[in-house]
């Protein structure tokens, strides 16, 4: 089972990634312009494996950069309190 079924187990996945980031020093910018890199590259290589990645994915397509920006700062911050700290 991949953590891309499950909403959920996504969210705690990108909590620890974000957490192990911090604890290695990465700064908040750092940290929002890889979560736009792994945004846009989802939405270009893996296909939605449930109804919120289907939303994200279809707001991603009609985005601009700044928007998915925003979007990708929005997701951070959603999923910094998630995951095993």
């Amino acid at each position: 089972m991949s953590v891309l079924d499950n909403w959920d187990q996504w969210k705690n996945f990108l909590g620890d990634r974000l957490n192990q980031g911090e604890q290695q020093g990465l700064s908040e910018s750092a940290v929002n312009n890889l979560a736009f890199e792994i945004g846009d590259y989802l939405a270009k290589q893996v296909e939605p494996q449930n109804d919120q990645e289907k939303v994200l994915s279809d707001l991603w397509s009609v985005a601009s950069d700044e928007e998915k920006h925003a979007m990708a700062n929005v997701m951070v911050k959603l999923v910094e309190n998630n995951g095993t700290k």
